[in-house]
Formats: structure tokens, C-alpha cells, sequence
């Protein structure tokens, strides 16, 4: 090896170290180029990104943040991990569900899904997917010694787990071998279904069961704290957080009183988060649900590995579309990276065609290839915490922390997880938080491509197998596309009747660099609500834009031009379509001083980039008589 000489000669030398003021000034000048005039700290909230939880993204971080000490892999508190070398180098658990109540179709899934990269089985028993007397047949042919079954069995989940244990009993499966997880989840059944009366009852089960896998199954756990329900209700990711820490003190009074120590106790339990295609909220709620997690293993006397949360992500059902399912691929995509990032332990990726109803065989396998490319071939597995030492993400993980602890304490307030469920106030505050983001999505500031961006009219239905019933009762399942997804159904409605989908006659008025980027916005945001875009290429002058109006077969319009053609035209054009019988008639843009003017015209409402498309869009169906 050559050892080149020490000359003092340094690369950095003429390069003086620069400082936070510095950024600022430079910030400073980029936006007094752009027309604002902040200074200092206000040229950095210029560029700040309001979350949810009162948690904000700023445009830099530095070594200044100020973070809490995030410790070790492998050791408390567990943020960077809950083993010293990461999810291993086999990578995490790549869980895949099953709810097909067809037992033999699901035992063909199940094996497929075992022989092409799943190394765990999620199976829905009950009510919601496999009958409970069918779940042999289901896992025919499984290796029950080499790939653990979970189960999600909602209300039937000891008579499922009994079913489970006798069958690894009939197939000479020693109970040191099994492996797996019985999912009594009384909780979370009660959050979905509303059913409160009794979870003493259902807990006392759950907690029999914990003791027996402790005793006689080292390889299964007993309980599932379960926080989908309040995700899939609106949740934001400090509500999630607080809410599955509620639920895992709940559960430690439990399984203490029926005998367990607090670390068994610990032991049985295994955390369910789900992932979104916010890659780095998700990264920071999964290291801040660990952390959280060994504060409280800490207060209940629980020390070295035990205090490490057992963590399971599911992709985000809330994100997924039913309109342009595709696309569902790239978000579950990113939301398994995040997941995997983030350290949880195994991940189910959600076939794109969740929700349309049961997956076909193709969904399955780019479910379970997903985690497999991110293993196997970007080596994500090979590296523990990715996202450590991310001053970005070290920040957001403590502010997380602070958010959802500050909630659970709330919850704890409030007489616990139980009570907070019986009494509202869980689901109140959820509400209100979905009602924030419900406004986002309505007003475009929280894009969904594919439903309220770029959206396809002309895409055929993808047509799945009907999903069995979930429980419903308690909590909402809410989902981001569903204002939209409502319209799409009355235009589809209408389609059916009619032959024709409602439209909107677009007056183009001028050259195309003057209403180009104008016509193309409105084409989108008509297309949200299923309302096709008539667009007229030879709107010269007012009559021949009502003349192509009634042409068009329409019965409202959009005229859409720059601001200067708008002083000259606009108002003509608007009496033109009125009395052309145009029922109501838009203008592209903010009007300004012109308003009356327009107004006076027959311009009826103005559509804005910002506004209210979902309102936009319901007015234009019912002006339409679209039912």
C-alpha cells in the first residue's frame, strides 16, 4: 500500500466552513427574487411544511436539532432497532394476507405465495375470511415447523387459536417448533365493531392464552395490539402511536394479573402499525414506537432485550384507490421501503387490488415480490436503521415520540384504552382529525394521482372477487379517495342511464399559450368528478363559442384564457353561453378587480387551484342532473 506523503496540503483549505446565518441570507435573496421579502427566520418558515400532530418539516437540519439520544442498535431504547444487526441479513418477515373464505382456493394461495418469497402466512378466520372449521384444509401442505401462521380471527379468536394448536398437535408439530401468532385481539375488534360490553371478558381468554404460549409454545405469541382500526378511522401518526401504547399498557394490567411476569407479558405481545407512502413519517413512527414502547417496558421494571417492541407493518389501506389501481403499486412500493427502513420486523404489502375486493394471482405475487426486490436486490436487510443519524429523521422520530406520548397520557387521563373507546373520545378526536385532512384532499392541497389528479375516464373497470364483509359498528374506515370516489360513482351512474357521461363544454378562447395551462387544469379537476371535458378549438369570438356550446351537447361551461384576454373577452362570451342555455358557467382563475364585471356577465363561480373541488365538482353534477 502507498502512504502518500503529509505536505499539510488540505482539499477543503480555501473552502471556509459556512453557517446557518449564511443559508439564511442566500434563502433571503432566492425569495426576493420570487417576490417575498422574509429575513432571517421568516425565510425559513417560507419554506416549512405544516404536518399534522402540530409538527413541522423545515427546509434544513443541522447537527443543532437537539434530538433525544438515540442509543444502539439492539439496545434501549430500542429507536434504532430491536436487534443489534437489524431486520438481519435475511431481511424482515414478508407476511402476506389471505381473507379468501374459500378454503382450498386460499390453501393454492397460501402454497404459492410460500413457494415464490412469502416467509409468514396472515390468515383472516371467521367472519372475514377462512371458516374456522376450514382452516386444515387451508393450511394443507404447510410446513407449520418452518413458516409461522398468523392469525386475525376478530371475535373468534379462541376458538380459533384452539383450532391452530390441535392442528399442530394432529401433525406431530413438537410445541417448541411452532411458530406463529394466535392474534387475540379484543381491542381492536371492539374498536371496529362497537361491541364494548364484553372485553373484560374477551381479555381474560386472551390473557389464558398468552399464559399457555409462554408455558408450553415458546415460538407463538398471543396478542395482537392492533393500531389499523384507528389509522383506518383517520388517525394521525401520533394518534396511532398513543393509541397502541394505551392498548399495550392495557394489556401488560392483563397478562400481570393473570400471572404472567411483566417481561413474559411483554413477550406476547407483537405491535401492528400501518405504513404509508409517507416514507419518512412512516420510518419515524415505527423508530418512535419502539422508543415509546422501552419507556414503558422500563417503568414495569423490564430491562435488556425483552423491552424491544415486536413490530408488524401493513401498506395503508387508507391510501389505496379503487380508480386507477396501478398506481397502488408505487404507494405500497415506498410505504414497504419505509417499513423496512423504519426496522419492523415483518411487512405485509397489500395487493394493489385491495380494495376492489379479493386479489388475483398476479396482485399477490407483486405484493410479495416487492419485499423481495427490496431484499434481495437493494440489500435493505443487509443494513441496520438506514435512516440513522438523518438529522431530518432523528428529529422528526423525537417530535413523533413527544406527540404520541403527550396522546396516550391523554388516553391514560381518560381512564385507559377501554374507556377512551366507550366514552368517544378516542374516536371524537380522531374525527376531528380526519376532518383536517378530508379538507386537504377536497381542496387538491393533498394530491391523489390517478383519482383527484391526472385521472383516466376512460380506463376499464377492474373487476375482483367480492371481499367478505369487515366489521364495522364502531370506528370509520375512511379512505383518501372517497369524496372523489363518490362522484366517479354518480358519473358512472349516469353513463349507464344516459350512454354518456356528464360534460362540461371548455371555451379556449385566444392562442393556445394563452389558455393552454388554464384548459388543461380544468380538464383535470372536471375529470375528478367524472365530468368529461368538451374542449372547443376554434373559440375566435362569442358566437362561435356558443355556437360550439350547443354543439357540444353540455349543459354547463368553462371559459379559460390568460388574465389579458379574460379584460377582453370574457364577459361577451359568458352572456353568449348563457343564452345559449348554458346552466352554469365558470371562469378559470381568480377574477380580481373584474369580478362584478364578470359576474354581471353570467359568470357563476370561479374555479381556483387551492379551492374546493369536491364542492366544484358536487355542484357541477347536480346543475348537470346528474342524480
Amino acid at each position: 500500500m502507498t502512504v502518500l506523503p503529509d505536505d499539510g496540503f488540505s482539499l477543503a483549505a480555501e473552502f471556509p466552513d459556512a453557517d446557518h446565518e449564511q443559508w439564511q441570507r442566500l434563502v433571503e435573496g432566492v425569495l426576493r427574487k420570487a417576490g417575498n421579502d422574509p429575513a432571517g427566520t421568516a425565510a425559513e418558515d417560507a419554506l416549512s411544511t405544516a404536518l399534522e400532530d402540530g409538527i413541522t418539516t423545515r427546509p434544513l437540519y443541522t447537527a443543532e436539532g437537539g434530538v433525544h439520544a438515540a442509543g444502539l442498535p439492539g439496545f434501549a431504547p430500542f429507536t434504532r432497532g430491536g436487534t443489534p444487526q437489524g431486520a438481519s441479513v435475511a431481511g424482515w418477515d414478508v407476511r402476506q394476507r389471505h381473507e379468501r373464505p374459500d378454503a382450498a382456493r386460499t390453501n393454492e394461495a397460501v402454497l404459492a405465495d410460500l413457494e415464490n418469497g412469502a416467509s409468514s402466512v396472515w390468515l383472516a378466520v371467521g367472519d372475514a375470511g377462512v371458516p374456522v372449521e376450514g382452516l386444515a384444509t387451508a393450511l394443507e401442505g404447510v410446513l407449520l415447523d418452518l413458516a409461522p401462521v398468523v392469525l386475525d380471527a376478530g371475535g373468534a379468536f379462541e376458538t380459533a387459536a384452539r383450532e391452530l394448536l390441535g392442528l399442530y398437535e394432529k401433525l406431530g408439530v413438537a410445541p417448541e417448533a411452532a411458530l406463529g401468532h394466535l392474534g387475540a385481539d379484543p381491542l381492536g375488534h371492539a374498536a371496529r365493531t362497537g361491541r364494548h360490553a364484553d372485553i373484560e371478558a374477551r381479555a381474560a381468554a386472551a390473557a389464558e392464552l398468552a399464559a399457555l404460549c409462554h408455558g408450553s409454545y415458546p415460538g407463538l405469541r398471543a396478542v395482537s395490539v392492533d393500531a389499523l382500526p384507528y389509522h383506518e378511522a383517520g388517525a394521525t401518526a401520533a394518534q396511532e402511536l398513543g393509541c397502541s401504547l394505551a392498548t399495550g399498557v392495557f394489556w401488560l394490567r392483563e397478562l400481570t394479573g393473570a400471572g404472567l411476569d411483566a417481561a413474559a407479558a411483554c413477550g406476547q405481545l407483537e405491535f401492528r402499525y400501518a405504513a404509508t407512502a409517507d416514507q419518512f413519517l412512516t420510518i419515524a413512527k415505527l423508530r418512535a414506537a419502539r422508543r415509546l414502547w422501552a419507556r414503558v417496558a422500563e417503568v414495569c421494571g423490564v430491562s435488556g432485550a425483552a423491552g424491544a417492541q415486536r413490530q408488524h407493518a401493513v401498506t395503508s389501506t387508507v391510501m389505496m384507490t379503487r380508480r386507477d389501481p396501478w398506481v397502488n403499486m408505487l404507494r405500497t412500493t415506498v410505504a414497504s421501503l419505509a417499513a423496512g427502513v423504519g426496522g419492523a420486523d415483518a411487512v405485509t404489502v397489500l395487493p394493489f387490488d385491495h380494495a376492489l375486493g379479493l386479489p388475483d394471482a398476479f396482485a399477490r405475487r407483486i405484493a410479495r415480490n416487492t419485499s423481495t426486490i427490496l431484499i434481495e436486490e437493494s440489500h435493505l436487510g443487509r443494513v441496520v436503521d438506514p435512516a440513522g443519524g438523518s438529522w431530518y429523521v432523528e428529529r422528526l422520530t423525537d417530535e413523533l415520540a413527544q406527540a404520541g406520548w403527550a396522546w396516550f397520557q391523554e388516553i391514560e387521563r381518560a381512564g385507559g384504552q377501554v374507556a377512551a373507546l366507550r366514552d368517544g373520545v378516542i374516536g371524537e378526536r380522531i374525527g376531528a382529525a380526519w376532518e383536517a385532512r378530508r379538507r386537504k384532499l377536497a381542496t387538491r392541497r393533498e394530491p391523489v394521482t390517478g383519482v383527484s389528479e391526472f385521472p383516466l375516464l376512460g380506463q376499464p373497470a377492474v373487476e375482483r372477487d367480492r371481499a367478505p364483509g369487515r366489521p364495522s359498528g364502531g370506528l370509520p374506515q375512511v379512505r383518501r379517495d372517497e369524496a372523489f370516489e363518490a362522484l366517479r360513482a354518480r358519473s358512472d351512474a349516469h353513463l349507464a342511464a344516459t350512454g354518456a357521461r356528464p360534460r362540461v363544454f371548455v371555451a379556449a378562447l385566444g392562442p393556445a399559450s394563452a389558455h393552454t395551462a388554464r384548459a388543461g387544469f380544468v380538464a383535470n379537476l372536471f375529470q375528478a368528478g367524472g365530468i368529461q371535458p368538451v374542449h372547443d378549438p376554434v373559440s375566435v369570438d362569442a358566437a362561435s363559442a356558443a355556437a360550439a356550446f350547443t354543439a357540444s351537447g353540455a349543459k354547463v361551461a368553462c371559459i379559460c384564457s390568460s388574465d389579458a384576454l379574460y379584460a377582453e373577452q370574457a364577459a361577451e362570451v359568458a352572456e353568449a353561453l348563457k343564452a345559449a342555455g348554458a346552466l352554469r358557467v365558470y371562469l378559470a382563475g381568480r377574477p380580481g378587480e373584474q369580478r362584478e364585471t364578470y359576474e354581471r356577465a353570467g359568470v357563476d363561480e370561479f374555479v381556483v387551484a387551492g379551492g374546493d373541488a369536491v364542492a366544484v365538482l358536487t355542484g357541477a353534477l347536480d346543475r348537470i342532473g346528474v342524480a
